[in-house]
This record gives structure tokens, sequence and C-alpha cells, in this order.
């Protein structure tokens, strides 16, 4: 079944270069298309309109549009990861130029928010056993970059 609903990003002029970005850094991405500003435009001629790239088999769609397109936290692009190393990798990369932010969340150099997040997170959260969820949501709340191994030491207690 076709992909009915696309992540449709907006840039002020960097979309080629975030798109790029971003196929540099997961597996099997690729970039499907990409569309130039006609030379008749004044200013944006020969300049990238729009680009469709996939990651993980998803569609997602860039979009240079202006400066008065602002990307917030209301939005983020959620990564599940399986282990530390994809954490540590998605993070190191997505954190450069960027800004990291608590539990998980970072913004990209162009200004997207994302969450990078174990999949053993929502597993230590939702222990049947209160108290482990309790501590493991306590030592979250203080980190950055997720620490699997942090997380489960306080689970533990």
């Amino acid at each position: 079944m076709a992909q009915k609903i696309t992540t449709f990003l907006t840039y002020n002029d960097q979309a080629e270069e975030a798109v790029e970005f971003y196929c540099s850094i997961f597996p099997d991405a690729k970039i499907v298309s990409k569309q130039y500003y006609s030379d008749s435009i004044p200013g944006l001629g020969g300049k990238l309109m729009s680009a469709t790239f996939t990651l993980f088999d998803q569609t997602y769609y860039a979009l240079n549009a202006g400066p008065h397109f602002q990307f917030t936290e209301a939005i983020s692009l959620f990564i599940s990861c399986e282990d530390q190393a994809e954490v540590d990798r998605y993070w190191n990369a997505l954190t450069e130029g960027g800004k990291e932010d608590r539990c998980g969340w970072l913004k990209d150099k162009y200004g997207v928010s994302w969450q990078v997040i174990p999949k053993q997170l929502g597993m230590l959260l939702s222990h049947p056993d209160k108290a482990k969820a309790s501590r493991a949501m306590q030592s979250m709340m203080g980190m950055r970059k997720i620490d699997i191994a942090e997380l489960e030491r306080a689970s533990e207690g």
C-alpha cells in the first residue's frame, strides 16, 4: 500500500543541504527527485525549489519557501533505536551544528526537532513495578542523550 501521508518540511533556503545531510546519516536513504526554480524567477532562478527523499522507506518532501516559515518543537521526527550504539550514532550526527535538549530531544542545524529514543525506554517507563518505572522516569528527566545503561541502573534502584 502506498504511503498516504508524507511529512512536508519547509525551509528558508537550506532544503537541498538538509536533504543531503539527512540522506548521509540514515542507511538506505535516497533522494528521489529535485525540482529547481525557473531561471525566469528573479532571485530564485536555478535554486532548489523542492526535493523528495526517503528515510527508512518513508517519503519526505522538502521545500525552500523563505524565512517566514520556522520549525518548532510542536512537531518532531521520532527515531526508534535498537541499542545505545544506534542512539549514539544518530544523536552525534544530528546534534552536529544543532542543539541538544532534554529527554532525548534535539534540534538539528536546520531547526528540525528530533527525538532519538531507544526502544528500551518505553519498556522501562511502562514497567509493571511502578517504583522501577518512576526511577527510570526520574533518571530520564536528567538526561539529554538517552543512556540505556543508566536508565536500567536507575530502574533497578
